[in-house]
């Protein structure tokens, strides 16, 4: 992990590697035999484009075009060379700097990933198995730790979210967290079924308790670190499939709920990322895992339920339950005062109507936090969008026989609306963002593969590495 990325090879080809204005002046200066190499295969020296260039024995390397001048290569134009390249090892060569040599590796590695579990593969290979393609020396001065924290994080939202639910439920949620919990040194609890009630987890359980025992509701939660160090809470939404409830999705909406869970798998990338980096913090992972499901026993529309915090709210739509059982996480994550929260969630199509599929919405009640988040999210090719937490909508989340309501009667500012619900169960005082995302690529690009995403993952792990270190 990554199997792409290789050591040192004496028979690596290297690859030049040119930003689109550079082309011409490179271009010129080749032999005719390059020149018309090129020019015979329609090269335009575009960004993305890669190509083998010939000798009088064979290829003497490769030529990339990385993409235009920005200041910074792109991790995503990077990450076109591994599509640009046949099978065979390939080294960089001249001069590049730490960002370049970073997302070089990086979106290599990412272009790489497949999800291969339920295909029928070669005679001894397994899922595991790496695929054929090309191979790339890692790029000299890489810090090799921090690309595979940060591919390794996007393989496990990237495969969580892939997994259908038949494979991913609630326990099967709660075991991923374990074993990563496990494998880093970090104290797991979980708490299941009716015990969600005892031990004052209302709202979950009153989302989950339509779905069958084997799928009962839980709450995750880990801790790991320094217990002086500062306080680092990351929420998860992580509805396993959602059929909307009574309130049934169409079959077209419904088709992509197995990644209802992609908010779960978020936080738990991103605390991957965070424990593999050894940041200073004590971090606190809560995920509240369900599946909204169809039965006799499944919440009703206008079902007055409990929270942990005290608030009632009054079910107006059974499809808006994400919201709903994040009261109760937000409750529980700021009972011991963190300095920062962090939520994600697959919680709104207006989100998306908004800002499309790519770009994932950030509330924030804290403009410094946000600005860093935002900041952080341009420098490493993660980008959010804010949005506002406008206080004069909230009165649009009141009840009429309870303290809150679960939709609105408004179509219009869904996003928002939600947000607004939500910060009703965070404290004042605390630091606290929201990231509204889809968590899935709609159509397959240069190292984004059509199906579960990481989006703003590596942007929140950079935002906390400069607040805290790493």
């Amino acid at each position: 992990m990554p199997h792409c990325l290789i050591d040192p090879s004496d028979d690596a080809l290297p690859v030049t590697a040119l930003r689109e204005e550079e082309y011409e002046v490179w271009f010129d200066a080749q032999d005719e035999n390059v020149r018309g190499w090129l020019s015979a295969n329609g090269f335009k020296g575009q960004g993305g484009q890669g190509i083998l260039l010939p000798s009088q024995s064979g290829a003497r390397g490769a030529l990339y075009i990385v993409g235009g001048s920005d200041g910074r290569g792109n991790l995503w134009d990077w990450a076109g060379l591994y599509g640009a390249l046949p099978e065979g090892k390939y080294a960089l060569e001249g001069e590049l700097n730490g960002d370049d040599v970073h997302d070089a590796a990086l979106g290599f590695a990412l272009a790489s990933y497949t999800y291969n579990r339920y295909k029928k593969t070669a005679d001894g290979e397994d899922e595991d198995t790496p695929p054929d393609g090309p191979l790339l020396v890692w790029p000299e001065g890489c810090d090799q730790g921090a690309v595979r924290g940060a591919y390794g994080a996007t393989k496990l939202v990237r495969d969580l979210i892939n997994t259908p639910a038949s494979d991913l439920g609630p326990a099967e949620l709660a075991a991923a967290a374990k074993d990563l919990a496990e494998a880093s040194g970090a104290k797991y609890s979980d708490i299941v079924g009716v015990d969600l009630i005892r031990e004052d987890f209302p709202a979950v359980y009153a989302v989950g308790r339509g779905a069958e025992e084997a799928r009962a509701p839980r709450l995750i939660e880990f801790t790991w670190g320094a217990e002086d160090a500062p306080k680092v809470t990351l929420v998860g939404k992580g509805v396993t499939f959602d059929t909307g409830g009574l309130d049934i999705k169409p079959a077209s909406a419904m088709k992509l709920m197995k990644k209802d869970m992609g908010g779960a798998a978020h936080a738990l990338g991103l605390a991957s990322m965070v424990m593999a980096a050894g940041l200073n913090v004590r971090l606190r992972v809560i995920i509240a895992a369900v599946e909204n499901s169809v039965s006799a026993a499944a919440m009703r529309p206008q079902d007055v339920i409990a929270t942990r915090k005290g608030l009632s709210v009054e079910i107006g739509h059974t499809d808006a339950e994400g919201r709903v059982i994040l009261c109760d996480a937000l409750t529980l994550a700021c009972e011991d005062r963190p300095d920062v929260i962090l939520d994600f969630a697959t919680l709104t199509g207006a989100a998306r109507v908004a800002l499309g599929t790519e770009v994932p919405a950030l509330f924030c009640n804290d403009n410094d936090l946000a600005q860093d988040i935002l900041e952080c999210g341009t420098a490493v090719s993660d980008p959010l969008w804010p949005l506002p937490l406008h206080g004069p909508y909230k009165k649009q989340t009141k009840s009429k026989v309870a303290d809150l309501k679960n939709d609105t009667d408004s179509p219009y500012g869904g996003a928002i609306m939600a947000a607004l619900f939500l910060e009703a169960f965070v404290d004042k005082g605390i630091s606290w963002a929201h990231v509204d995302l889809m968590g899935w690529n709609a159509v397959a690009r240069a190292g984004k593969p059509e199906g579960g995403e990481a989006m703003s993952m590596r942007a929140m792990f950079a935002a906390l590495s400069r607040r805290f270190g790493g």
